[in-house]
């Protein structure tokens, strides 16, 4: 029986390949179709921004407990039970998700609906990367890449879902969302009565403790912040306790968990350099999954709703193609895993800003695919450095990095731009028209970080708007004449909101750029101790001084 490529150690491994594609593709479906629903649910329910970026945010935040409790167990419980677990979940999902039914139990509904979505996937990707950082460990790079070429094809096929069933045929968001449902059925199948192969950790017999000593306190300290503030929101959010309170309980159970790394790891500091990529992983998180889950509703509020998921599925599109290219970069062109990583994220940069500026369908065309080729190769690339750098770690580290990701997806990028986009939208029309700004913000003020409360625009008003602007463009109008056929508070109200879009595409492109300075650093770092290549336990280097 053929062992599914040269490069793989199993005979399975195409299988176990393929199953972990459908699964990730499961969740790429319900977040595109998600994000195209949010004009939906901010009509329906009367949510502002700030709001919507929350509990999109929970469908990242949810994630970080499936994939690194999902890390910790999956070699001890087993691939399989894992995969189970995840089915369930996403099932439960989408029944907690269509209970919302009025404006009163709306937030928290598909509050918890969608972090039970993001605890499935994060599961099934604690599943997914190890096995196949196990399964072809000669070229992880190139594997991690295809197997994660299913989120953007979820994208794509979530998007043009949304395209026909939202815009063209005005079907419930309920049924719209459902339809998430059968690559779930089908990663069930696929994954049914496989057997799965153990880390190179695993099968040295590695206990936690040892596979924690590179993560340490210093990779303990970006986990632990990131789940006090995931508390301190459930905190508030869910139990409603006082702000102040929930962020400094949140702050103690980050404290106690990150006591309770320091005994597992007999406090060992870990690696300075997985705490670099950990840190730099949150990043990536926060710009693209934090930006893809805003980019319809932005593309399409410039433009179109309809033009805004036709670019959405032209950029996942293009995602999709070239993360087949990985292989044929690193290999044949001969580019090293962080120097993919710095072009991206330079490109990611740019293609924010020219975004920002877009006007007309062919001009969001060539912006879009300068930064869909930024954000390709982010996220597995990354996973393929932390495993090709640290296999002592097993199953931990990519899963840690991937719950890194998510979360910070969930807790900064999503309602960071949420809240951005509030307030430049807020301070667009108070510029312009201070007694209607007055008249039409929304009545909660949105808060992020340390950044001053701000209000956005009443999400009613501002949907009832667009959708008078969305008639005269079903009809025929051009964008331009259709708004100026509008009353000049309708179209004060959508111009502003269009000006605060393109504020935020703008502060979102520091992040890449943030991100470049790093890989820049990591790039000179490695020349420097002789060139990036993967290292193995046996090698001694996974907890070197160069790296330590």
């Amino acid at each position: 029986m053929s062992n599914g490529g040269t490069d793989a150690v199993a005979p399975n491994a195409q299988r176990l390949l393929w199953a972990g594609f459908m699964a990730i593709l499961a969740a790429g479906v319900g977040f595109a179709i998600r994000g195209g629903i949010f004009d939906n649910w901010s009509a329906a329910y009367n949510f502002n921004s700030t709001q919507l970026g929350a509990i999109g945010g929970a469908g990242f935040s949810g994630f970080c407990f499936g994939i690194i409790i999902g890390g910790i167990l999956c070699d001890k419980i087993g691939y399989g039970k894992l995969v189970a677990t995840a089915f369930l979940l996403h099932v439960l999902s989408a029944v907690v998700t269509f209970g919302a039914s009025t404006p009163e139990n709306a937030y928290f509904m598909l509050y918890v609906g969608m972090f039970l979505f993001a605890l499935a996937n994060g599961c099934l990707e604690a599943v997914a990367n190890p096995l196949i950082a196990t399964l072809f460990p000669n070229n992880r790079t190139h594997y991690l890449n295809i197997l994660h070429a299913s989120w953007p094809a979820g994208l794509i096929l979530g998007g043009i879902l949304g395209w026909i069933l939202d815009d063209r045929m005005k079907v419930d968001w309920k049924i719209q969302l459902s339809l998430y449902l059968i690559p779930t059925v089908l990663y069930g199948v696929m994954f049914l009565g496989q057997s799965f192969p153990k880390s190179e950790a695993s099968k040295k017999g590695l206990k936690l403790g040892d596979m924690l000593q590179d993560v340490g306190i210093l990779g303990g300290l970006v986990v632990c912040f990131l789940l006090s503030m995931f508390m301190g929101d459930v905190l508030k959010s869910v139990f409603g306790l006082p702000d102040d309170t929930a962020k400094y309980v949140g702050y103690a159970i980050g404290g106690v968990l990150l006591v309770g790394i320091g005994m597992i790891t007999k406090f060992s500091m870990g690696s300075v350099l997985l705490f670099v990529l950990f840190v730099t992983h949150a990043l990536v998180g926060a710009v693209e999954l934090g930006t893809d889950g805003w980019i319809q509703n932005i593309t399409g509020n410039i433009l179109s709703s309809e033009q805004g998921k036709i670019l959405f599925v032209f950029t996942s599109a293009l995602m999709f193609a070239l993360r087949f290219c990985a292989d044929f970069i690193e290999k044949k062109i001969g580019v090293s895993p962080i120097g993919i990583l710095l072009i991206c994220a330079i490109l990611a940069c740019i293609g924010l800003n020219l975004t920002s500026r877009i006007d007309a369908f062919a001009g969001a065309i060539l912006a879009l695919t300068v930064y869909g080729i930024g954000k390709t190769f982010f996220w597995p690339t990354m996973l393929a450095v932390a495993s090709d750098r640290f296999p002592r770690t097993g199953a931990i580290a990519i899963s840690i990095m991937g719950g890194i990701g998510m979360m910070s997806a969930g807790l900064l990028g999503s309602p960071g731009l949420g809240y951005f986009k509030d307030r430049y939208s807020g301070e667009s029309l108070q510029e312009v028209n201070a007694p209607l700004f007055a008249a039409s913000k929304a009545e909660k003020s949105s808060k992020f970080l340390v950044f001053p409360d701000a209000f956005g625009l009443d999400g009613k008003k501002l949907g009832d708007a667009q959708a008078k602007l969305n008639k005269l463009r079903d009809d025929g109008d051009a964008s331009d004449v259709a708004l100026k056929k509008l009353s000049d508070d309708d179209r004060a109200l959508i111009q502003a909101s269009i000006s605060g879009d393109r504020k935020t595409l703008v502060a979102d492109s520091c992040i890449p750029a943030t991100m470049a300075a790093i890989y820049l650093v990591l790039l000179i770092y490695f020349k420097a101790i002789g060139g990036y290549k993967p290292v193995t336990i046996e090698s001694g280097t996974s907890l070197g001084t160069a790296e330590s």
